[in-house]
């Protein structure tokens, strides 16, 4: 109670229990945070805590130990937002680091996938200026012959594409007619003569058919393997 400007020593005794006890909360906070215990402090806090609250009327102990536990609280709030501050620096931190790691491996991967495509093209570009009379003319042509020249025109990324269409259309037979529709060779072109305007000499040399093959699935479709894909789902192109 206060009196003029003269303290009651039961009001200063109340103020020291929730100070030690006050004292005894940031001791606790602290050493959790910083990975000490801080025993020492926390048990001569304690040892006044106890010896102060004897001191004090029954009637008033009641009051000083709700002081005493407002205060804990109070430093309890205080260290929590702190550590709450820290972990939400350090969340920011991380996912800071791991955005650039995903960002620089998208890059690289973009670099790389750049590349490619460009040797690919490259590739594309040196195959398809590549023409029958770049090939021995042999009266006959096995398949290993005429995949072998395939292999030369069609851009790696591409042959197995082409490879498939040819096997189910004429299973690599330069020579193959339709009885029914009359579409020839590798291709079943039809009317086979449309082959002609790469080379005159489109029935009996299979290096003519794949150069107008390649550039039919090139100019109808984009590629080989988009020739392939609309294939599969239709079973013709």
């Amino acid at each position: 109670m206060l009196e003029g400007n003269r303290v009651s020593p039961i009001s200063v005794r109340g103020f020291a229990v929730a100070s030690a006890t006050a004292v005894t909360a940031v001791g606790s906070v602290v050493g959790v945070a910083s990975g000490s215990t801080a025993q020492n402090n926390d048990a001569e806090a304690t040892a006044a805590d106890s010896t102060l609250l004897a001191d004090i009327p029954a009637g008033q102990q009641a009051q000083v130990h709700t002081d005493s536990l407002t205060a804990q609280a109070d430093v309890q709030a205080i260290a929590a937002d702190v550590s709450a501050k820290k972990d939400a620096e350090e969340s920011a931190r991380k996912a800071a680091a791991q955005t650039a790691i995903e960002k620089k491996k998208e890059a690289a991967e973009k670099a790389a996938k750049a590349a490619q495509e460009a040797k690919e093209r490259e590739e594309a570009e040196a195959k398809a200026s590549r023409d029958a009379s770049d090939f021995p003319v042999y009266g006959s042509y096995s398949i290993a012959q005429i995949q072998a020249m395939a292999r030369q025109m069609v851009p790696s990324g591409q042959f197995q594409c082409f490879s498939n269409i040819v096997d189910h259309e004429s299973d690599w037979n330069y020579k193959a007619v339709n009885p029914s529709s009359g579409a020839y060779g590798l291709f079943q072109a039809l009317p086979g003569s449309k082959m002609s305007s790469v080379g005159s000499d489109w029935q009996t040399n299979p290096a003519t058919q794949i150069k107008w093959g390649l550039n039919y699935m090139n100019d109808r479709y984009g590629s080989p393997c988009d020739a392939w894909n609309f294939w599969q789902a239709n079973h013709w192109y």
